[in-house]
């Protein structure tokens, strides 16, 4: 049997959880058999505060060392979105040509993808997020893909998200459901590393700690998580929170800004807040806490940081946004956009810590990245098979 070639295009590389999952699931497809390639659109991305290159970031350095080719169209910070020139369309054309399957990263890059000339192969869109009325352009962008013919299926990493672009005007028939899942042996309860972790920061062992791992975005509605830890930390006299992600700095002027509006006649709580960035050693920081929470007001899915949190141990504790419900459930707290009631859950959460743990560490497998891998070269699998049996028409 012919090897299967597949090409993934990305937007960009930067730090967030939708690319962190797509890597991976490249990397374990390309390690079980498939031969995968990356292609980004842009060679550096400006986001969350953050010049990001390329070569700099994680995932990137992940998929070549594994042995994906990753290449670029070598776009920066001034290119004009939507419009692609003749080398970079051929560009494009080469490594379509080269593949079997192509996925895109969330519906962003299909704008390079609908242009007119290009090898016709079948692309599955990989959706990771549950509010497509704010992306932009991109949606429009699926749906002329979807009309066009383009789209032989897309792939959503929670049920929110299916439901969300069902109602956009996705078909159905087109939308699967493969939830996110992590890599288990990385991904767990580590007395060790919790140690470590704590001596560094000078962190008592024994003291409650909260972690927050997300970029720098409206979404993630960073100021009602800080207004919840001034009402945490002014409480809990010994707590402590790390801040971690894109733009979770010092440096950054916003967030300086959304602190001193939060904890400004509080100055002092300030100091068991700390700001870490972005961090390659994640399943060391989740080890380290006993809660793991998110305040995002739109956009989520299956958010990776509640369920790299929970495979440590962490006790989740979410606002009720995607399929954060469903992934607390049992094992931790749903709260409200309050500061004070999510203060309140981190206290009830962190006081739960081994009442927890069992369903925690019952819930592993359903968390499986072998799962996850498995399913989707199983769906990768049946479109190369049918576009086999009734190719794409070349566009006259």
């Amino acid at each position: 049997m012919a090897e299967l070639r597949v090409l993934s295009v990305y937007e960009g590389f930067f730090s967030g959880g939708a690319r962190i999952v797509h890597s991976d699931v490249v990397m374990g497809l390309h390690e079980g058999g498939q031969r995968h390639a990356v292609l980004s659109i842009n060679g550096e991305m400006h986001r969350e505060a953050t010049t990001q290159r390329m070569e700099d970031d994680a995932c990137y350095r992940s998929l070549t060392a594994a042995g994906v080719q990753v290449s670029t169209l070598g776009r920066g910070l001034g290119a004009a979105p939507g419009a692609f020139t003749g080398p970079e369309l051929a560009a494009t054309a080469r490594a379509a040509a080269g593949a079997d399957v192509v996925l895109s990263l969330k519906e962003q890059p299909l704008g390079l993808l609908n242009q007119a000339g290009l090898p016709r192969r079948p692309v599955v869109v990989c959706l990771h997020r549950s509010d497509p009325e704010n992306q932009g352009p991109a949606l429009d962008d699926l749906r002329r893909a979807v009309a066009d013919g383009r789209i032989a299926a897309a792939i959503c990493c929670a049920e929110s998200t299916r439901a969300a672009y069902e109602a956009a005007g996705v078909p159905a028939g087109l939308l699967h459901v493969i939830p996110n899942g992590v890599d288990l042996l990385r991904f767990r309860p580590d007395p060790a590393r919790r140690a470590l972790l704590r001596t560094a920061l000078g962190i008592p062992q024994d003291a409650p700690v909260v972690v927050f791992a997300a970029r720098y975005a409206a979404m993630k509605n960073v100021p009602l998580f800080l207004r919840a830890a001034r009402a945490w930390l002014g409480r809990e006299r010994g707590g402590h929170v790390l801040m971690c992600g894109a733009g979770m700095t010092a440096a950054n002027p916003g967030l300086r800004t959304d602190i001193e509006a939060a904890l400004g006649d509080e100055p002092r709580l300030a100091e068991r807040i700390a700001l870490l960035g972005v961090r390659r050693d994640m399943e060391t920081l989740y080890a380290a806490a006993d809660v793991v929470t998110l305040t995002s007001s739109s956009g989520e899915a299956a958010p990776l940081s509640l369920i790299e949190g929970m495979m440590c141990g962490a006790v989740p504790v979410a606002t009720d946004v995607g399929d954060c419900a469903a992934l607390v459930a049992g094992r931790g707290h749903l709260t409200p956009h309050d500061p004070n009631a999510i203060a309140l859950a981190w206290d009830e959460a962190a006081a739960q810590r081994a009442r927890f743990a069992p369903a925690l560490a019952r819930s592993r497998e359903r968390f499986s990245r072998t799962r996850m891998i498995a399913a989707y070269a199983h769906l990768i699998e049946q479109i190369h098979a049918g576009a086999d049996r009734a190719p794409l028409p070349e566009p006259f």
